[in-house]
């Protein structure tokens, strides 16, 4: 232990650990998708930087660990954007710098059991400021929050209802730093197994305590995956084709994935009346997806947009948060430069200005996202408050087919049908499809990056309203709330430690007058 404590005194095999041990967590995402080793993946990293010499050596740390995690996390993107994902994994990993000297803060040396029970708050909290700022759309989004990755778990389903993905990052971090206490300071292993006990009991009580949906009636929704086709005539004859195996099947709605339709039907009445012709045969409202420039209007838009047996419906909706780099480049006059290494968008798509909730007929309303929205967990309960029935999102991982991206996209929509108590389809063009309930379940089978195929899914419908979606963002809240607390303390604990102590009261020294002189003498 003491020679490889000796091993990384050089900078550089240090900063080689924390990448290596920030990466870890990866593993418990799709598609290895080891769930469990979400709980134990940080702790060689918290032990790391708890050995840091120096504040500034656990800054770096904790840098070196971000940057390791979001480039295993957006690994795939490798081959699109080049050297540009480390680019954009230093930048986000510098996030993860003030939580390692947080965590030198709370655990260097022989913590007290009082410090341990405070990094126990804090330390999560702080993880979760990190993601908080991360999950920005012009950052990236959520992409890989750590509590995404329970999300084939159901207690941690069960959880999301109640604190949404946040609550799940949060216990997640809590128990890493629980076992790296009991891994690294045995004087102080009560507080730490307490942390675990707690963990426990909050998760058995949102499993007794936390309502279930309510489900009311079924709907029967089909999804069309045409699979890899190249150019946007043949992808809309074979979608075209797909569908009308449908027909007669009694289907409420058909949904096609992200950029189904490469052209504006405004300026295309010929396909718009191809796909009212399939409506009207299958008896059911297509939700297509266009990815083209728009003729009333200037621009490139991805719309959702809705067909019925007659026409277009009228619903539309305009995808409001793009892909930063796939869809728009931030600050485009400075990073400009990313279309000359990768495939960078040439062209700006233009944003929606707000979400819509449409009606399939017969009492179902859906609420449309566009691609890597689904991991907004806001968004989906927007739309829940508004009133919809089911959530759907609509997607195309096709640039990284054989990655692990689409596995990780798919896995998304269950988070978000926990979170709200609402049965959510994620259709796409290429794979990976996927439907769950509303408690999050899996109904029917995925259909996989090779599949090109329509199936139809028995989708239980739900009613009620889920504590996340009632109160929100609340962990979150709670979280701030706490490393606001935690620095006004150690702030009025600072002071107090500089302030020079007062000089001690010296009495006044007394002069010793002569006595006047007495008569007579």
């Amino acid at each position: 232990m003491k020679s490889f404590g000796h091993w990384l005194t050089s900078p550089w095999r240090r900063s080689t650990v924390a990448v290596a041990a920030g990466a870890l967590p990866v593993l418990a995402f799709p598609a290895p998708s080891l769930w469990w080793c979400a709980y134990v993946a940080l702790v060689p990293w918290i032990v790391l930087i708890r050995s840091a010499p120096t504040g500034k050596r656990a800054a770096y740390d904790g840098w070196c660990g971000g940057f390791g995690f979001m480039l295993a996390m957006h690994h795939w993107l490798l081959p699109n954007l080049h050297v540009f994902t480390f680019v954009i994994a230093a930048l986000l990993g510098a996030l993860w710098a003030p939580w390692g000297r947080l965590v030198r803060r709370c655990l260097a040396g022989t913590p007290s059991r009082g410090r341990i029970a405070v990094a126990l708050l804090v330390l999560p909290s702080g993880w979760l400021a990190v993601e908080l700022v991360r999950s920005w759309q012009g950052l990236g989004g959520p992409w890989g929050v750590l509590g995404a990755s329970q999300w084939q778990v159901e207690p941690a389903l069960r959880l999301a209802s109640v604190g949404g993905v946040w609550l799940l990052s949060l216990l997640v971090v809590a128990v890493n730093v629980a076992v790296a206490v009991l891994v690294t300071v045995r004087a102080s292993r009560v507080p730490a197994v307490a942390g675990l006990v707690a963990t426990a009991a909050v998760t058995s009580a949102a499993w007794v305590w936390s309502p279930r949906p309510d489900v009311d009636g079924q709907a029967r929704i089909a999804v069309v995956q045409p699979g890899v086709v190249a150019g946007p005539d043949r992808r809309f004859a074979q979608e075209e084709r797909l569908t009308r195996e449908l027909v007669g099947q009694d289907v409420d709605l058909i949904v096609w994935g992200e950029s189904s339709v490469g052209y504006d039907l405004g300026a295309r009445p010929d396909l718009a009346r191809r796909i009212a012709a399939l409506s009207r045969a299958t008896g059911a409202d297509i939700l297509v997806n266009v990815d083209a420039r728009r003729s009333d209007k200037p621009g490139i838009y991805k719309s959702s947009i809705l067909v019925g047996p007659d026409g277009l419906t009228g619903d539309r909706y305009d995808k409001m948060r793009l892909v930063p780099f796939g869809e728009y480049i931030p600050a485009r006059s400075l990073l400009g430069w990313a279309t000359s290494v990768g495939e960078a968008a040439g062209e700006d798509r233009r944003k929606g200005s707000e979400q819509v909730v449409m009606d399939a007929g017969n009492g179902l309303r859906f609420g449309p996202m566009v691609c890597f929205e689904t991991a907004f967990p806001d968004m989906t309960r927007h739309l829940t408050e508004d009133g919809a029935d089911v959530l759907i999102g609509q997607s195309a991982t096709s640039t990284f087919q054989h990655s692990w991206a689409p596995e990780q996209h798919a896995s998304l929509a269950a988070l978000r049908a926990a979170e709200t108590g609402r049965p959510m389809v994620h259709a796409t063009l290429t794979g990976v499809s996927a439907v769950y309930g509303a408690s999050g379940q899996r109904i029917g089978p995925w259909l996989g990056t090779s599949a090109s195929t329509s199936e139809v899914y028995e989708v239980p419908l739900a009613d009620g309203v889920t504590p996340y979606v009632r109160f929100g963002d609340w962990t979150v809240q709670a979280a701030l709330l706490i490393l606001g607390v935690w620095g006004v303390a150690e702030g009025v604990r600072t002071v107090r430690f500089r302030r020079p102590s007062p000089e001690p009261r010296v009495p006044p020294a007394r002069t010793v007058r002569e006595s006047p002189a007495r008569p007579g003498r």
